[in-house]
């Protein structure tokens, strides 16, 4: 087990790495850094000043270290047009991000699971085909679209929540949250419907069919032979044989909510990382853009960590496998 867990974090580390590669080669490849931090009026002569004193000189092995050491200590430079450290601005707004990420998840994954069983289980039912042909909504249609057509029926038509930004924040330690006023969740609800809409539609048809797939099986027909109660059978034994396939694709789309809530943020002005990072794209700010694809990357390292050890507790069969391939 702690050979699979080591053999796991020496694999996120490497691809850490090459994320950093990416973003630090944006500094090399997108614009000019001493361009960007003194304007096109500076002379040669102070651009190649700055350079000097900010290393830009250095033999680029040199300068990649020194970026991997600086963002190991959260220090991703000052921001081209703010001129603020790009850490403390992120540390403004991740909150934001992570509130409406964490509450999408969750919306996605529990109406995923439950929807995926139930039209799984009453496969013929007409309310099972009726959120059948539902879910092809969320599938098909584009977010921003789905955040529109939200906002014209439940802000502009019904004016039951707002149709834009982050209100009822509470502040708790440096850390902002609407989670505990009725003013932050109904500003919440549109944008968090918005972005895990697509999600929750495609665990949900994952889980129906693997569902009705496992349901098929023979050690099913001996559980029911047993004379075990369908309750048992559908939940205890099917539904944990469901699970493998299913936390893969969870876990991918778990991630994609905060690398593309950059969609959701900019139609609900939603005050996140990702409605910064798309004004630092408009602004060329690299600093901030390379600091931002740091952050996806390790929100996508990270939950596929998680993915991989829930394997190991919901299947130990996977466990037994790669041991035996190791040896």
């Amino acid at each position: 087990m702690l050979s699979i867990i080591l053999s796991r974090l020496g694999q996120a580390t490497f691809v850490l790495l090459l994320v950093a590669l990416v973003s630090f080669s944006m500094f090399r490849f997108v614009g000019d850094p001493a361009s960007n931090m003194l304007g096109q009026e500076a002379s040669q002569a102070e651009r190649e000043a700055l350079k000097d004193r900010i290393g830009l000189n250095d033999p680029l092995p040199v300068q990649y270290a020194r970026f991997v050491g600086n963002a190991l200590q959260g220090d991703f430079g000052l921001s081209y047009r703010t001129r603020e450290p790009v850490a403390d601005m992120i540390a403004s707004r991740l909150p934001a991000t992570l509130e409406l990420a964490l509450v999408s998840a969750l919306m996605a994954l529990t109406m995923g699971v439950l929807l995926g069983v139930y039209t799984a289980i009453n496969r013929n039912g007409w309310l099972a085909q009726m959120i059948m042909s539902t879910s092809l909504v969320g599938v098909s249609l584009p977010t921003f679209l789905i955040g529109v057509l939200l906002i014209w029926v439940f802000a502009v038509e019904l004016s039951w929540l707002p149709s834009f930004g982050r209100s009822g924040t509470v502040d708790i330690g440096g850390w902002t949250t609407g989670l505990l006023t009725l003013d932050g969740w109904k500003s919440l609800v549109l944008p968090a419907v918005t972005l895990g809409l697509y999600q929750m539609t495609l665990i949900m048809r994952l889980v129906r069919a693997e569902m009705m797939e496992v349901l098929r099986q023979d050690f099913i027909k001996f559980a029911r032979a047993r004379g075990l109660s369908e309750r048992r059978v559908q939940f205890g034994h099917a539904l944990k044989n469901t699970l493998v396939p299913v936390i893969t694709v969870a876990g991918l789309q778990l991630g994609s909510i905060v690398a593309f809530a950059i969609i959701t943020e900019s139609v609900f002005q939603w005050p996140g990382v990702g409605l910064m990072f798309i004004n630092a794209v408009y602004y060329v700010d690299i600093p901030v853009m390379s600091a931002y694809l740091l952050l996806v990357g390790l929100v996508f390292v990270v939950i596929n960590l998680i993915v991989d050890l829930l394997y190991l507790a919901i299947d130990p069969r996977i466990k037994s496998k790669q041991v035996g391939a190791g040896s």
